[in-house]
């Protein structure tokens, strides 16, 4: 077994806020209805990597996205890419329930939704090697000092996710926390199977792609005088 295919330790820090699972009657009725195909507990998953080709019903790139939120914008980044399979992580079942409801209205087929530990899922059921891109759009700042270890992009987190990346596979993240795009920027810098896309910008900061939708946190942070930093680092072959 090479050193990219042991599995990694699970964290003993949760990166996420448990919170409430009341749902409006259209967020029940979707999750009642879709959730038995696209959906699945991380938690109730059989040993090892998924099958990915079966639940997907088709061979295409893998694209996983951690912390959908509502949905608003997974639903649109999953509609304007059907060519991949779009797998996505997130803790928080109203807000699933709100993306099924999303995907269902752009009439996105090629969406599949785990609920649970991302950290899981990538050292757990996501085989080395087999994802074309990971995005993590916004994750919890955790602003107080304090709470800084419980942020998901640690350096720890960034070595699985790149073990998880095919060769050219992109780790696509965004923050509008300027400490934490510098912590972002370290961690993903100090990983020797990446590389900085976008070395060459100002900082080593993406572009901001017109086709990452603009979300309510976005906007908050504007308003708030906060810069968004998009970093893209591609794995290395």
């Amino acid at each position: 077994m090479t050193p990219t295919e042991q599995q990694p330790r699970h964290r003993s820090v949760v990166s996420y806020v448990r919170r409430g699972e009341r749902m409006t009657v259209g967020q029940q009725r979707a999750w009642d209805t879709k959730w038995p195909d696209i959906g699945r507990d991380v938690g109730q998953l059989p040993e090892g990597p998924l099958d990915l080709v079966d639940w997907f019903g088709r061979d295409a790139p893998v694209l996983l996205e951690i912390g959908s939120g509502m949905g608003e914008a997974t639903s649109r980044l999953a509609a304007d890419r059907p060519d991949v399979n779009y797998l996505v992580v997130e803790v928080y079942k109203p807000g699933l329930a709100q993306l099924i409801l999303r995907a269902s209205a752009l009439e996105v087929t090629s969406l599949r939704l785990l609920r649970g530990d991302a950290v899981t899922v990538l050292a757990s059921h996501i085989a080395p090697g087999s994802l074309s891109g990971v995005r993590i759009f916004f994750p919890d700042p955790w602003p107080k000092s304090k709470h800084h270890k419980r942020r998901l992009i640690q350096p720890e987190f960034v070595t699985l996710v790149a073990s998880r990346l095919a060769p050219g596979g992109l780790l696509h993240l965004a923050t509008d926390w300027e400490h934490y795009a510098d912590q972002m920027m370290a961690a993903c810098i100090a990983e020797p199977a990446l590389r900085n896309v976008f070395a060459d910008e100002p900082a080593g900061w993406a572009p901001r792609p017109e086709w990452r939708p603009v979300t309510k946190f976005e906007n908050r942070a504007r308003e708030e005088g906060r810069v968004c930093r998009d970093l893209m680092f591609a794995r290395v072959s």
